[in-house]
């Protein structure tokens, strides 16, 4: 019996394949546990519009990214902290600090845990982060730190 796969079934297919099984297997697991349909002509309609549609979705968060990563680019991000004595700056700046600087300077909101810090940010002046907007974007950000 074929069958559509409605979730990733460990050592049989990952979600929206069409897997060739037992009669009972697919009758007394798959679909009983809706873990799959049978693989009819209306189903397989559906499984190529929902895969239409999750690829016009992936297109369009790619396009979004493309376009976040030329925002950010262009700008500079300040981020104040406390200087001691030489000049040298208390603790270091985190990645949750320039995702709320991003978010309050410039309206841009990106997850603290996309933005990746070579090293700890630990000086005065203008350091480059790369911050992963989508798995195919990367962009860099411009961070300025400067002395309260």
């Amino acid at each position: 019996m074929k069958v559509i796969l409605l979730e990733d079934v460990k050592s049989l297919g990952k979600k929206g394949d069409i897997v060739d099984v037992s009669d009972g297997y697919a009758d007394n697991f798959l679909i009983k546990k809706k873990k799959g349909v049978p693989a009819s002509e209306g189903n397989l309609k559906n499984l190529a519009h929902e895969k239409k549609k999750e690829a016009e979705n992936a297109a369009e968060r790619l396009d979004a990214a493309k376009a976040l990563k030329e925002k950010i680019e262009r700008v500079t991000t300040d981020v104040s902290m406390k200087a001691g004595e030489n000049g040298k700056v208390f603790g270091s700046v985190s990645s949750k600090e320039i995702a709320q600087a991003l978010l309050s300077q410039h309206g841009f909101e990106v997850d603290k845990k996309k933005i990746t810090l070579s090293e700890p940010i630990k000086s005065f002046g203008i350091h480059e982060v790369s911050c992963k907007l989508h798995p195919e974007v990367t962009a860099t950000v411009r961070v300025q730190v400067i002395g309260e």
